[in-house]
């Protein structure tokens, strides 16, 4: 069996390259670290330094432990961090991944309050349209369009969103307002690609407008490029409902055509229950969600 304490006192010698420089760092004389040293090659029958005038230098054995205490270090710094972040103040890294088009659309633009609340968070943002896996920690909360599958999860549901028909005043000032479905053809749609990842029922969506046959189109793989489309004013684009919230000039198009429904879930690992970094992520976004419900009923009621 391994002894933890020689394995460190090699990660620092390897790290100073040094006897004398780890002994230094370890609080330790430089004949003690050397005993170690050699009581560790001795119980692994291998050499793990070559000894040089300049100082020590690995072999191949010594540098293949050094990846291992390495790894070993690392972990145990990340333990170390959700331990006291499980106590202490919310800091240090947040591993978040979502969509392309809600991160961009929805999350980064209300991030500014998140990190005013909590300047030294480091989020890292990770969008992609792939299902990162929670539960072998490839992120630590994620918000995605469907309820996660994997075992092991916390879940909430935040909000439903529906895909709809958006476009600006300038382009309907110059080629008109479509009353009826069959008037799409005379435009040019804005959409995701449907072979492209995205929500069911956007697809579906997408596939109904396209049977009309319309005259132009452009496709795009996100959101985000969508609504770059619609803003600088190419055509009538298919986005989330929710862009109405931080691009109020949009006019919605045709309302009875939406999508079905679409649920926004936030999951993180059960593991991850008492992070502090987490709960604060959580409250933020539902936070968020329930000022976005408000201005939706203000709307309505208006």
């Amino acid at each position: 069996m391994m002894d933890w304490d020689k394995l460190r006192i090699f990660h620092a010698v390897a790290d100073a390259g040094s006897l004398t420089h780890a002994g230094d760092r370890l609080n330790l004389s430089q004949s003690a670290v050397s005993r170690q040293i050699r009581g560790l090659e001795e119980m692994l029958n291998t050499t793990l330094f070559h000894r040089h005038a300049r100082g020590l230098i690995l072999t191949e054995q010594g540098e293949l432990l050094f990846d291992a205490t390495s790894a070993m270090n690392r972990r145990l710094d990340t333990a170390s961090a959700r331990i006291r972040d499980s106590e202490e103040e919310v800091f240090g890294e947040l591993r978040v991944t979502t969509t392309t088009g809600f991160g961009t659309l929805w999350l980064v633009p209300r991030l500014p309050k998140l990190y005013e609340q909590y300047p030294d968070l480091k989020i890292d943002l990770m969008l992609e349209e792939r299902v990162l896996d929670l539960p072998m920690r490839e992120a630590d909360v994620a918000i995605r369009m469907k309820e996660p599958s994997q075992a092991d999860l916390i879940r909430k549901k935040l909000m439903m969103i529906r895909m709809c028909l958006f476009a600006t005043p300038d382009y309907l000032s110059e080629n008109g307002t479509p009353r009826k479905i069959e008037h799409i053809i005379d435009h040019r749609l804005i959409c995701q690609n449907t072979h492209s990842d995205q929500v069911g029922a956007g697809r579906n969506l997408v596939q109904h407008l396209m049977a009309y046959d319309m005259r132009s189109s452009l496709t795009v793989n996100n959101y985000f490029g969508v609504l770059q489309g619609v803003l600088n004013h190419l055509g009538i684009g298919v986005l989330p409902d929710y862009v109405t919230e931080d691009f109020p000039d949009l006019v919605q198009l045709l309302p009875d055509l939406e999508s079905a429904d679409v649920p926004v879930f936030l999951a993180y690992p059960e593991e991850l229950r008492h992070s502090q970094r987490v709960s604060a992520f959580k409250d933020f976004v539902q936070e968020e969600i329930i000022s976005y419900r408000k201005q939706l009923r203000q709307k309505d009621i208006a």
